[in-house]
């Protein structure tokens, strides 16, 4: 008799503490949850941050804290990330560079997105723009690259850091046509505007979202844009396919990331209120005003899409031998 309630007693013990975890999960969020970003405030990044995160907070009626901490090519926060509690209130918001490339860039084994990471969804999409300071002489991009391909040239070009969209589409222009210039990094977005716009620098590659106010106030002038077509909101800017670089299409995407074993049903539900509030009109209007377009997408989209950069862009930072040291 004593055995066999000792034996019910254990399995309704085992039953209860299975239950346990998924209770928990269930009541996710019940405490503010900390969206980490590889940047300093300003810059695409944090503007699409900041965006989502007020929208979390109204759906999960929990604060949804920006936390920045930049550095290391993005790496300073992935790391951290990475290592957190996989509970569901510390998740990875960044870009293509700290995601899929620092750690290759860097030379150091921070992390593996593939085995440290359980995407979540794609926030937005955004194209590129070359832009140089409104003082320099440069009217079109082949007056641009004509200059680089001088001998002794000075140009400069400022990127928000070591293997961002930014930096791979610079190393991608050297290759293809020739010309030569000074890459300087900076951490993050912000910083490297500043240095554009005061004249230290002559020139960048930018997200939309970043350049096209200081395109609008003439502080800077658009030579070139990475989309496949051109951007409605600057007609007479051309793509660099018609510039010369034939099947050349480059965005920077921003995404969510949580820590490699998060509970599935965080995930989901997470992703799931992303796409929703990502598909509202209202929503995206802010995104387009940045030169952005807002796109979620499930967790296993997520990283279908990462697995082809991964695979597209690889080649090019091996190719080119590019790295931060």
């Amino acid at each position: 008799m004593f055995k066999k309630t000792f034996a019910t007693l254990a399995v309704a013990t085992c039953a209860a503490l299975a239950v346990l975890p998924a209770m928990a999960q269930s009541n996710w969020p019940d405490k503010p949850v900390k969206l980490v970003l590889p940047y300093p405030p300003g810059g695409n990044v944090d503007g699409a941050a900041r965006i989502i995160s007020e929208q979390l907070q109204a759906v999960f009626k929990q604060p949804f804290l920006v936390d920045n901490r930049p550095g290391a090519g993005g790496m300073i926060a992935g790391e951290f990330v990475a290592k957190a509690a996989p509970e569901g209130y510390t998740f990875f918001m960044g870009a293509n560079g700290p995601i899929l490339f620092s750690p290759t860039i860097f030379k150091r084994n921070a992390y593996d997105w593939k085995k440290d990471f359980a995407p979540v969804s794609s926030v937005s999409f955004t194209p590129l723009v070359l832009q140089v300071n409104a003082a320099t002489p440069y009217k079109t991009i082949g007056e641009l690259l004509a200059a680089a391909k001088k001998p002794g040239s000075a140009l400069t070009m400022a990127s928000p850091g070591a293997g961002t969209t930014n930096h791979l589409v610079s190393e991608y222009l050297q290759k293809e046509s020739g010309g030569k210039w000074l890459t300087v990094h900076y951490k993050g977005n912000a910083p490297a505007t500043t240095d554009l716009l005061g004249g230290q620098v002559q020139f960048n590659l930018d997200q939309l979202s970043v350049a096209q106010p200081f395109i609008q106030q003439n502080r800077t002038r658009a030579l070139a844009v990475t989309s496949a077509k051109r951007v409605p909101s600057m007609p007479d800017v051309p793509t660099l396919q018609e510039s010369g670089f034939k099947n050349f299409e480059a965005e920077t995407f921003t995404g969510i990331l949580a820590p490699a074993g998060t509970p599935p049903d965080v995930l989901q539900r997470l992703s799931e209120a992303l796409q929703k509030i990502l598909a509202d009109k209202a929503v995206q209007a802010k995104f387009e005003t940045l030169g952005a377009e807002a796109r979620g997408s499930s967790p296993q989209q997520f990283t279908q899409f990462l697995t082809k950069e991964d695979a597209r862009w690889m080649p090019v930072i091996k190719q080119a031998n590019i790295s931060a040291e």
